[in-house]
C-alpha cells in the first residue's frame, strides 16, 4: 500500500540535477526494506529560457510522470547549480550524487567519468559510493561537450549523430590542442583539407577519450568505470574510451548505463531519501 511521506512502508524523494546545458530530474520510491526504484527520469535542454522556469517545468513534468503529488515527497534535493530550486530541503555536492546514483545503476563500479558540458572529472569510489579521490580537466580545455557541441554546429551536424557517425570513421584526425580555440581552429583547417566529419568526430573523440583516461590513471583506477553525464549517451566517445584504454594496456571496463545522464539527479535523490529515514529515526529517538 502506497502511503505520504514519512510513512514506514515506502516513501518518495526526489533529485533535480541543474546543469549548464540542461535539467535532470529523478523521482524515486523507496520501500520499508531500503531498495529503491525509479519512478520517473526527466531531462529538458535550458537553451534561451529562464533557467527556473526550466527547474520548474522540469520538476512539475517528473512528478506528473510518476503519479506523485509534490506533498507526498518527502525530501526534495538539489545537486548542481541547485540553488533555484524551490522548496528544496537540501543540496549535495556533483561529485557525492555521481557517485552515488552510478553505484545505484552499476553496483560493481570503482570508478565514475563524469563528462559535462563545461569539464570531467574522475573519481575513485568505494561500494558505499564514498569518493575516494579525484581529478578534474580545466574548464578551458578542448575535451568537453560544450566544445563538441560547437563542432558539430560548425560541421552541420545535429549533437544526437555525432556518436554513430564517430563509429563510422576509418582514419580518425587527432586534435592535439588543449586550448578549446586553437582546437577548433585545428578543425577548421581540417574540413578546408577535406577530412571527412566522421574522421574528424573520431580523432575528437580519441583526444578526448586520451584525457579523460589520464584523470583515472591520476587517481589509480582499475575495473568498471561508470560514465555519467551529458556526454554519457556518445556512443562515439565510449568506443573511443574502450579503445584508447585497451591500446594503453589499462585495466578498465567502461560502461555506460542507458540512465546514465541521471546519475546526479538519482543520487540527489537516494541521498534525500537516506537523509530523511536517518532524521525520522533521530525524531523517534527523541520523543
Amino acid at each position: 500500500m502506497t502511503t505520504g511521506p514519512g510513512s514506514s512502508d515506502e516513501l518518495f524523494s526526489a533529485g533535480v540535477d541543474v546543469g549548464s546545458s540542461a535539467v535532470k530530474v529523478a523521482v524515486l520510491r523507496t520501500s520499508r526494506d531500503g531498495e529503491s526504484e525509479a519512478l520517473a527520469l526527466l531531462t529538458e535542454r535550458i537553451r534561451r529560457r529562464e533557467l527556473r522556469h526550466v527547474v520548474n517545468d522540469s520538476y512539475a513534468g517528473a512528478l506528473r510522470i510518476a503519479g506523485v503529488a509534490a506533498n507526498e515527497i518527502c525530501y526534495l534535493a538539489s545537486t548542481g547549480e541547485g540553488e533555484l530550486v524551490e522548496l528544496r530541503r537540501g543540496h549535495f555536492y556533483g561529485m557525492t550524487a555521481h557517485a552515488r546514483g552510478a553505484i545505484f545503476l552499476l553496483p560493481e563500479a570503482c570508478a565514475v567519468l563524469d563528462v559535462g558540458a563545461l569539464h570531467a572529472r574522475g573519481m575513485r569510489i568505494d561500494p558505499r559510493s564514498r569518493v575516494l579521490g579525484y581529478r578534474m580537466t580545466s574548464q578551458c580545455a578542448s575535451g568537453s561537450g560544450q566544445f563538441l557541441e560547437n563542432v558539430a554546429r560548425y560541421l552541420g551536424i545535429p549533437l544526437e549523430d555525432v556518436g554513430s557517425l564517430s563509429t563510422t570513421a576509418t582514419q580518425p584526425q587527432v586534435v592535439s590542442s588543449i586550448c578549446a580555440v586553437l582546437a577548433e581552429t585545428d578543425v577548421i583547417n581540417m574540413v578546408s583539407r577535406g577530412i571527412s566529419p566522421a574522421n574528424i568526430l573520431k580523432g575528437i573523440h580519441l583526444s578526448m577519450a586520451g584525457r579523460y583516461l589520464q584523470l583515472l590513471r591520476a587517481i589509480d583506477v582499475s575495473g568498471t568505470v561508470a560514465i555519467t553525464g551529458g556526454l554519457s549517451a556518445d556512443i562515439g566517445l565510449i568506443q573511443a574510451l574502450d579503445e584508447k584504454a585497451k591500446a594503453d594496456g589499462l585495466n578498465l571496463r567502461i560502461c555506460a548505463h542507458p540512465d546514465a545522464i541521471y546519475a546526479g539527479a538519482l543520487g540527489a535523490a537516494l541521498w534525500g531519501a537516506y537523509r530523511h529515514a536517518r532524521l525520522s529515526r533521530q525524531a523517534e529517538v527523541s520523543a
